[in-house]
């Protein structure tokens, strides 16, 4: 089954982790949604690295917080915070590319 990620989860959102790393959130509306992302594995590094059109080395961590029904990625920046030409200096518009993210279950 085709599902959006906008449509189970509550809140998807980004925002700085320092000056050189984005975090992305994940935040699902519901317990059997966290357990179908994550035991199925929906958001992992490849994912993001498609996604953000990074190399996965660049992706640094997926953790989850399953009392907080969350799914949170670490990036690396392509350019640092306040850095010359850098056009989001608190990451909080990068969660675009989440927002379109269309899987199957």
């Amino acid at each position: 089954m085709k599902m959006n990620l906008r449509d189970v989860a509550s809140v998807i959102r980004s925002k700085n982790a320092g000056p050189f790393e984005l975090t992305l959130d994940v935040l699902l509306k519901d317990d059997e949604s966290f357990r179908l992302l994550t035991e199925n594995d929906v958001i992992n590094k490849s994912v993001i690295a498609d996604l953000y059109k990074i190399p996965e080395s660049d992706v640094i961590a997926i953790v989850y917080f399953p009392n907080a029904r969350a799914i949170k990625a670490t990036i690396v920046r392509p350019m640092a915070s306040g850095a010359l030409g850098e056009r989001d200096v608190y990451g909080a518009q990068q969660h675009g590319p989440l927002m379109t993210f269309e899987f199957d279950i």
